[in-house]
């Protein structure tokens, strides 16, 4: 007490601190340094003041044994703008973007699972839109190595997949073969028959052999190349059959209807005041057997150039020449069947109307069978709208004050004949089917079918 006081009378220096205040020393040293420098700490309070230190010591042990016992404080919640560790789903995405072909095998399971060859394979793939530049972001040159790779790695039942085989070129058969020979024989048994019958038994034969012929072009058309087993529209059937019916009966009717008439009913011959033209009709169903060989040897050829191709470009550009020459090939066996025709039924030959309805029913069919079955019933039914609306009007145009509908049919009948209606409408439709056709007959997938047997 006499230091102290001395010390704030006389401003002495206080050289001893007091108890309060070296406790608070002890605690932080204990706190912020090591047990050594506490120690060492420790022991200068000692060396200044003894009952201090006593005291400082005391609680720096009980502030260390507090601390010992305290329970582990619980784990801080994660800041939200702290950086997370990476989840699987992550890794998941690495590995997808590492390996791009597992992404495109998993899009596609089920082609991988029930293809029996990568040009299956290809062939599905471009038609889900997938083409050769879009096989180089997956690391190929081209579909169809992308679809060997996908092949290749396709499980098949926890087996390794079969070794890839060439798909087997589809062999003529002579069933199907006699078959596309059986209506054009029928159709010319049916015409001779009435050219020899009159009245009552003509009409019996015209019935019979419309049947007869009917029922013919059905067995043909279920089976050999020309065959499908894709849904038709049941229009396709109907308009088919009122094309035919117009080729035969149409071009009379429409002059007829031009000069005032009918007046009376067909009778089947050519020159009646309604005349029958018997050729197209015969034409065109001796000219189903050579549509079916040449469909046949566009799906043969296919097939081989669809083995050797390596990109969808090469293929496409080596199957267009093939489209054109069956093609070409039809309408030149249908031009000699006109001609013969003409010879045996001592008719005309009307060969813009028939060539022009020839090629479209020809491409309309070829198109159905590789399953492109909308555009043809589409274009049908535009040109059968055509032909019945250009008789339509004309029959209108008798009406009072209607003249001028029948002005555009009686101009061109007036310079090209009563078969210039129907060269016209089917010429632009068989055009734009044939266009239709270089697109969509020349994919892969149009001809990858493993239906080698018709």
């Amino acid at each position: 007490m006499t230091t102290g006081a001395a010390a704030r009378q006389g401003g002495v220096p206080d050289l001893v601190p007091r108890s309060g205040e070296a406790s608070r020393a002890a605690v932080t040293a204990g706190v912020a340094s090591a047990p050594g420098e506490a120690s060492a700490a420790t022991g200068a309070f000692a060396s200044a003041s003894p009952a201090v230190s006593v005291t400082t010591t005391d609680r720096t042990a009980v502030a260390t044994a507090q601390r010992a016992t305290l329970p582990p404080s619980p784990p801080r919640s994660p800041s939200p703008f702290a950086v997370r560790p990476p989840q699987p789903a992550a890794t998941a995405r690495r590995t997808t973007a590492a390996d791009p072909v597992k992404a495109l095998m998993h899009r596609h399971r089920e082609l991988c699972a029930r293809a029996v060859d990568p040009l299956e394979i290809a062939a599905g793939l471009e038609a889900h839109g997938v083409t050769d530049r879009t096989a180089t972001r997956f690391r190929h040159r081209d579909v169809f190595s992308l679809a060997e790779e996908m092949y290749a790695r396709a499980s098949r039942d926890g087996e390794s997949p079969a070794p890839a085989a060439a798909p087997e070129v589809p062999r003529a058969r002579a069933d199907w073969a006699l078959l596309t020979l059986l209506p054009g024989a029928l159709c010319a048994a049916a015409l001779t028959g009435i050219h020899l019958t009159d009245g009552r038994a003509r009409l019996i034969t015209v019935a019979v052999g419309i049947l007869a012929v009917t029922l013919s072009l059905r067995a043909a058309l279920a089976r050999g190349p020309l065959g499908t087993t894709h849904y038709t529209p049941p229009r396709t059937r109907t308009l088919t059959c009122l094309l035919i019916v117009y080729a035969m009966l149409g071009d009379g009717l429409l002059q007829q209807a031009i000069t005032g008439g009918p007046d009376s009913l067909p009778t089947g011959a050519a020159d009646a005041p309604w005349p029958t033209a018997g050729v197209p009709v015969l034409a065109l169903a001796l000219s189903l057997a050579p549509a079916a060989w040449a469909a046949h040897l566009l799906t043969a050829r296919a097939r081989r150039r669809l083995t050797a191709s390596r990109g969808l470009e090469d293929f496409a550009a080596a199957v267009r020449p093939l489209l054109l020459g069956a093609f070409a090939l039809y309408l030149s066996a249908l031009t000699a069947l006109l001609a013969l025709s003409a010879v045996a039924l001592d008719e005309p030959v009307p060969y813009a109307q028939t060539m022009a309805l020839g090629a479209l029913l020809f491409l309309s069919r070829l198109l159905t069978t590789h399953g492109f079955t909308r555009a043809p019933a589409l274009v049908l039914t535009a040109t059968a709208a055509t032909q019945v609306t250009a008789l339509a009007t004309t029959f209108a145009s008798r009406l009072p004050g209607c003249g001028f509908l029948g002005t555009p049919v009686t101009t061109l009948v007036a310079a090209w004949g009563p078969g210039a209606v129907q060269a016209l409408a089917c010429g632009v439709a068989a055009m734009t089917l044939l266009v239709h056709a270089t697109r969509r007959l020349t994919r892969a997938s149009a001809h990858a079918s493993t239906d080698a047997q018709w």
